[in-house]
């Protein structure tokens, strides 16, 4: 009965965690993607500053295109849906989804932060970390 029972959690657990690593997402910062290290095939967020000026909504259709910095590499970013009402350029941005073969970011999700003073925790790591590259 207690192999029964140990087997039994050993199994449950097992499925748990094999639940759980499928539904992590990673953050992964623009000079990462360049460097090669997001994930591949798998969804996963990215974040950073929106490009001044790198804005692009074609006409008659909910696609934005727009590219999104860590302010030492740059990683397009494409995105079919409306977005929140704080987006714009030079904002502070986390957006889920996956990277193409063509290397642009095709997000699911995008999140902007909701006031002037706030910036997500990863993005700013990220921002930091970037600033730190760039003095080396």
């Amino acid at each position: 009965m207690a192999a029964l029972i140990v087997t039994g959690t050993a199994i449950s657990l097992a499925l748990a965690l094999t639940a759980f690593q499928s539904n992590l997402l990673y953050f992964v910062s623009p000079s990462e993607v360049q460097a090669g290290e997001a994930p591949v095939g798998k969804a996963f967020r990215i974040g950073g500053l929106v490009v001044e000026g790198s804005v692009v909504r074609p006409d008659n259709d909910l696609t934005v295109r727009f590219d999104v910095t860590d302010t030492v590499h740059t990683v397009p970013v494409q995105y079919s849906g409306i977005l929140p009402d704080l987006f714009r350029d030079g904002q502070g941005i986390v957006a889920k989804g996956k990277l193409n073969t063509n290397g642009v970011f095709e997000a699911t999700e995008v999140l902007a932060k909701h006031d002037e003073n706030y910036m997500p925790p990863e993005v700013a790591d990220a921002l930091k970390a970037a600033k730190t590259m760039q003095y080396e």
